[in-house]
Order: structure tokens, then sequence, then C-alpha cells
């Protein structure tokens, strides 16, 4: 057996196009709809059966999309100025024990010696570039991120220190791995590393995996695979398990250990979306090593920057009738540029709607809700984010001298 194979044995499907995918029924709670508006959709709430009694432990998907919550959630949203999105941040000019900074696509991460400190902006990132700053983005991941944590612990360690602020990770220093482990349940996408596009182009073989002829776009896999990219500046790059090795990004007993966490750490999650009426499509998974050798999850997990929701019920309707899936995720977004421009190459991109800046932030806040079964906690933008954030981070840094 070849190393690659060992490493990431290839997926054989078959090859017959299988229109009527199967996966755990979701609930029924509520009938999602689209509805054209400048241009791109917006999720409505529409009469729907009582879900049967096994299922009524699932959030309650009209109750969470109902007008009164929405416009309420829409209304903050709005009153929240431009001006007082997180951006940018410069934490090491104003809290003494910050000692660098470095800028992500949408985390700041400073160092503070023993600890690092990661704050999640709202900057919007798709195309490797900054389209937009979304109001309250950045405490959703964060809060999404957190909720994901604390219940992954089963399958694996992570480097969750405090939570200061709802902004804000702490975190235990480790060694990255400079792979992205990219976890997929169907064929679809839109940028030039999803698995969609690359089909698409005929494509065959990749990241180590054989697909049939006869996929069509948003089909469910057969089973679930893994394409790793490496963790460039500019654009993450597809990998092979026998080119990680190669090239001496990862050990082979490394890339099996993470390998394993990442595939479990995946079905775990699409288990508790579909309880939820949603489908966890695809998502990215960065680990480390912490000196004692031990393997940690960080960066963050689950959450609609790093993943691709459905609603459940309307998937396969959509799916059979060749329209594009109902999504709680910033695919919308992207097509919304894809549409209007050329996000690789244009120098200059045309500003979101505000409209469609709301309808994110928004949809953000609902998978937040729908996923905990808990409401999102709109703050005041009476004070400025980054003063509460330094002041908060600060005192945590104090408390854990």
């Amino acid at each position: 057996m070849s190393m690659a194979a060992a490493l990431n044995p290839p997926k054989t499907f078959p090859s017959k196009t299988n229109l009527t995918p199967t996966f755990p029924a979701p609930p029924t709670t509520t009938a999602l709809t689209f509805k054209p508006n400048n241009n791109f959709p917006t999720l409505t709430a529409a009469a729907a059966s009582i879900p049967p009694p096994q299922q009524q432990h699932a959030a309650p998907l009209d109750t969470l999309l109902n007008s009164a919550r929405k416009n309420q959630v829409l209304d903050s949203i709005r009153s929240t100025s431009p001006f007082n999105c997180l951006s940018e941040t410069n934490l090491h000019q104003t809290v003494p024990a910050l000692t660098s900074k470095t800028r992500g696509k949408v985390r700041d991460i400073y160092d503070s010696g023993e600890y690092l400190v990661l704050v999640t902006t709202d900057r919007q990132s798709a195309f490797d570039r900054v389209l937009a700053s979304i109001p309250f983005k950045g405490q959703v991941l964060n809060q999404t991120s957190l909720w994901w944590f604390e219940r992954t612990k089963h399958i694996t360690a992570n480097a969750v220190v405090s939570t200061p602020d709802p902004n804000v990770t702490i975190a235990k220093k480790c060694s990255v791995f400079p792979v992205e482990f990219v976890a997929r349940g169907f064929v679809t996408g839109s940028t030039d590393t999803s698995l969609w596009t690359v089909y698409n182009k005929g494509i065959r073989d990749y990241c180590g995996n054989a697909l049939p002829d006869g996929l069509v776009k948003n089909q469910k896999l057969a089973e679930n695979i893994l394409t790793p990219t490496t963790k460039a500046a500019d654009h993450d790059v597809p990998v092979t398990p026998d080119e990680i090795i190669e090239r001496g990004l990862m050990t082979r007993a490394d890339y099996e250990e993470v390998s394993r966490r990442a595939l479990s750490l995946f079905e775990y999650g699409q288990r508790v979306a579909s309880e939820h009426g949603l489908i966890l499509v695809d998502t990215k998974y960065e680990f480390g090593k912490a000196e004692d050798g031990s393997i940690m999850l960080i960066d963050e997990v689950h959450t609609p920057d790093s993943s691709r929701y459905w609603i459940a019920n309307s998937y396969l309707e959509c799916f059979q009738n060749g329209l594009e899936p109902e999504n709680v995720d910033k695919e919308f977004l992207r097509l919304w540029f894809k549409n209007h421009c050329n996000p690789y190459e244009d120098e200059v991109l045309p500003e979101a709607p505000e409209d469609l800046v709301c309808e994110l932030s928004w949809r953000y806040i609902f998978l937040y809700e729908t996923i905990t079964k808990s409401k999102f906690e709109l703050l005041s933008s009476e004070e400025p984010i980054h003063e509460r954030i330094s002041r908060n981070v600060a005192s945590a840094l104090t408390s854990l001298k």
C-alpha cells in the first residue's frame, strides 16, 4: 500500500448519480423559502407541521425565524454604526502586556508571552480578501466556536484558556500544523478550491480522493472525505497526504491522528446540526501541538465562516429541482460578489449593499441561536468596542499571572 493510500485512502463512490441522497431526517418545524430582495435571497418562515415526538427536542426554527425576533435583531444591526464595527484592532498599543500583533483575514492575534490573545473582528473574508464589515459577526463567531469547543472535548483537546470578552479568546501557545483539514460531505462550492469547482473542471482525483463521473452540484457524497490544503499566506493550496509527508509538513503519525479527529469532529457536528434542522455541509479545522506533544484543536470550529450550513427540510426539494440549497452561511455573499465582479482579479470591488450586510449578520445570529438553543446577546454599542476589549483583555491577563 502506498503512503498516500495508508494516510488517506482514496474514496471510491458509486458511479451512478443518486438524485435522492439520504441523511438523518431533520425536524419539520418550519418550511423555509427564499424571497428575492435586492438580488439576493432572504430567509423567511412559513407555517408547517408539528414535529413528531421524537424530534420535539430540536430547536424550533419557526420561533427563531418569526418576524418579531428577526425584526428585533435587524433593528439592532441597523442601529450599529459602521464605525463601531470591529474592523481593526491595535491592542498592542492599549494593553501593555501584549508585545506583537499578527493580522489574519478575520482574527487579530496578539502575543502576551505565555498566551495568545485572539480577537475575532467583524471583517468578512472570502476570495482571499476582505469584502465588508458585518455587525456582531466577531461576537457570533467567537461565541459559536466556544460553544462547540466545550462540546467536542470528548473528541479532542483544544487550546482555549479563557474568554474575557465576547470577541476574545485567550489560548495556549502551540506549534501550528501548516495544514488545514477541510472535511466535506457534499459536492458544492464556488471558490477556486471548492469541490464542485474542481470537479466541474474534470478533476476526479482530488487530495487523494477518487471521485466518480456523474456527480452533480450539491449532491451528497457516499461518505465524508478530507481535502487538506496548505496554509499559504494569500491562497490555500490543495495538497495530498503524500505531499504533506514528503514536504515535512507533518509526520505520518500526526497526519493519521489529526485526520481521525477531523472526521470525528465533522461527523459529530453533522449529527448535532441535523438535530437542529440543519445540514453541516463542509468545514475546516486547524490543529496544533502543545509543548508536551499533545495535539489540540485551535482557531475556530463549526462557525458560519469556517463551515457551510444548509436548511435540512428544504434541501432535497431544492436539489431535485436544480436550485441552490437554502444556506445559513456566507455563500450567498460569495455568489453576490461573483455575479457583480471578478473577486479574485478586480482591484476595486463594489460595496456590499446594506441589506446584504444586514441579512448576513442576521443569518450568523440565527445560526448561533439555532445551534445553541440560546438567545444571542446584542451588546450595546454605546461603549466603543475597542475600548471594551482593551479593558477586558488587560484585566484577564493580570488575573492569569
